[in-house]
């Protein structure tokens, strides 16, 4: 595998003992940065992030950070990793500050004032640094998703992978979330996987749409953008009309339905041009793969 700067995912494929198809030929190349994966429920994005991180083999394919040889080197690889799932697991009576000493002491934080300096300052920068003396069994669930990115961050990891990460958070916690995540994105790969169109549009330059375990679209927002230019429309349908059989997508407004769809010309004259967003594309990408199968 090439020796280059960043994460470098070449075919990989996952099948369950139960048949489920989880990826199949999955390849990316993904520079430091934010890097955003969408997808819905089922498609495969929790699968890549458990195979990156080293929690699972794939059948077939590799995967390397920096020329690092994820399936050949895993120890190697998870020294420089950090990685946030969806559900946090808590300890009873160990505190938050406690738990996260005794984890960077396992990332090899050895030297105790190094390891109180980081654990001081990751408390800080996730807004923890209060309640770092409460037991973490005692935390709410946003408090437990903040806890669980300073766990992440153990260490300086070179590659960062967060697996739903807003999920939770009330908007004042999303937006620190957010900045922290970019700030870690400005030196190291931060995967970003996610069913949240906006935090993906707001945050990364890149981004992958998943559908039934393949990659059906990559580029940045504005590459994935420009092909929809002029070809979507819009208009209210009231609430009482049904809506036309063949949209886009459609989201409830109070006056009724929002409904977009897509074609060279307005199906109708009440229809108006819709810029693109990428909610927009994820809808279409989505559409079309199931037209495919």
């Amino acid at each position: 595998m090439e020796n280059e700067d960043g994460l470098a995912v070449e075919g990989l494929s996952k099948t369950y003992t139960n048949g489920v198809r989880a990826l199949q030929n999955v390849t990316l190349k993904v520079r430091p940065g934010m890097y955003g994966l969408l997808g819905p429920n089922g498609a495969g994005k929790s699968t890549l992030m458990r195979t990156l991180a080293t929690l699972q083999e794939p059948d077939e394919g590799t995967f390397s950070l920096d020329g690092l040889d994820g399936r050949k080197d895993p120890d190697g690889l998870r020294r420089r990793l950090g990685y946030l799932p969806q559900q946090i697991g808590t300890y009873p009576g160990v505190t938050g500050r406690g738990l996260l000493e005794r984890f960077a002491w396992l990332k090899g934080r050895t030297d105790p004032k190094e390891r109180r300096a980081e654990v001081g300052l990751l408390l800080e920068q996730v807004n923890l640094d209060d309640v770092a003396h409460r037991q973490v069994t005692t935390y709410s669930g946003g408090m437990l998703r903040r806890f669980g990115i300073a766990l992440a961050l153990i260490g300086r990891p070179r590659l960062l992978i967060v697996d739903e990460p807003t999920a939770g958070l009330d908007p004042a916690e999303r937006n620190r979330f957010h900045r922290v995540l970019a700030d870690v994105a400005a030196d190291s790969v931060v995967l970003l996987s996610t069913h949240i169109v906006e935090d993906v549009d707001n945050l990364c330059e890149r981004l992958s749409i998943l559908a039934d375990g393949k990659i059906v679209a990559e580029g940045t927002p504005d590459e994935l953008r420009a092909p929809l230019k002029g070809r979507l429309w819009t208009r209210l349908i009231p609430r009482k009309e049904p809506p036309p059989s063949d949209v886009l997508h459609l989201a409830a407004a109070p006056a009724g339905v929002r409904v977009v769809v897509e074609g060279d010309s307005p199906p109708e004259p009440a229809y108006e041009a819709h810029p693109p967003r990428l909610e927009d594309v994820y809808h279409h990408a989505l559409r079309h793969t199931k037209v495919a199968a």
